[in-house]
């Protein structure tokens, strides 16, 4: 008797504005799916419509999963969210629904594909230690406080990358062992399953056409007072949701540092770097099934649809 086939999983890449999301929900529509956020900025409430999270009657399309239920003072890294996904995919699977997982954050799906590297447990203490540690020193300090401790990791981070010093830093510290040490175990996967990935990377005018555009609609659908109002909050000023694409220019706006017109002009350029940043990354760290070398648009349903029917055919139990 040969043994049942693991559950299926379908996976949308791409860089920001490729159309992923629209995609994600035809297919979960089309199949009986249920989409679930792979995107870091999308967890977070606070920003709606500067992270392009799907509106509410596309959430009324078909079930959404892991968008909005992080605060800005909340740090949500790769590990965490692939074992919230996990979760997710399996209420999915006891609910008879294909999971769809969308967005454009690698790491998390890597993480999910490919699985994590074993870490140790954080004590609190030792969690609230480092960060009270970053905060009083400052970054320039606390990376030579980490090189002294594990000079090889500290040769790889970058002194303004917080997140990852302060992580590096904590792995040190509650295990005595370099966060090298770890990363290089096998890894374990979080959930098993066929994984269908398709990878939308457009032409760059044509991304970078709707990037313009997208934000423009943006702005005037108030991302502006959205930012006022996440500052309002008093996040970490190395909170994740504080480098959201658009963010930091608007809050600079904000502060009477800069023109409005400057502010988005800056915030498309930064937003296109991005875009052209995760392209590169996708091609070399993502292996797809199918990649689709336009932005997504319902001419290219027929075609997708196609492709998801014979997958799931072929992983039927």
């Amino acid at each position: 008797m040969s043994t049942p086939l693991p559950p299926p999983i379908i996976v949308v890449a791409g860089p920001t504005a490729s159309g992923k999301s629209a995609l994600a929900l035809d297919v979960a529509r089309e199949f009986g799916g249920c989409v679930i956020n792979a995107d870091s900025m999308q967890i977070y409430s606070e920003l709606h419509v500067l992270t392009a999270r799907p509106s509410a009657q596309d959430m009324a399309q078909a079930p959404h999963r892991l968008y909005g239920i992080l605060s800005a003072h909340d740090v949500c890294s790769a590990e965490r969210w692939a074992r919230l996904a996990a979760a997710e995919i399996a209420d999915c699977r006891a609910h008879g629904l294909i999971p769809v997982v969308t967005g454009g954050t690698g790491l998390y799906l890597r993480a999910l594909i490919d699985g994590l590297s074993p870490m140790p447990a954080i004590p609190d203490d030792v969690r609230l230690r480092t960060r009270a540690l970053l905060a009083e020193v400052g970054n320039e300090r606390f990376h030579a406080l980490l090189a002294e401790r594990d000079p090889a990791i500290a040769s790889h981070l970058n002194v303004g990358d917080s997140q990852r010093l302060a992580r590096a830093f904590e792995v040190f510290e509650a295990s005595g062992q370099s966060i090298l040490y770890w990363q290089a175990r096998p890894a374990n996967r979080v959930v098993e399953g066929s994984f269908l990935t398709i990878v939308i990377e457009p032409p760059r005018p044509l991304l970078y056409e709707g990037i313009e555009r997208r934000f423009d609609v943006m702005m005037s659908c108030g991302a502006l007072a959205e930012v006022r109002g996440l500052l309002a909050t008093r996040p970490p000023a190395d909170a994740p949701l504080m480098k959201a694409l658009g963010v930091p220019e608007l809050a600079a706006h904000l502060r009477g540092d800069i023109s409005l017109d400057e502010a988005v002009t800056k915030a498309k350029q930064m937003t296109r770097n991005f875009a052209k940043r995760q392209g590169t990354w996708f091609r070399g760290q993502i292996i797809s099934n199918k990649l689709v070398d336009t932005q997504y648009s319902e001419s290219l349903r027929h075609e997708i649809f196609a492709l998801v029917r014979q997958f799931l055919l072929t992983t039927a139990h």
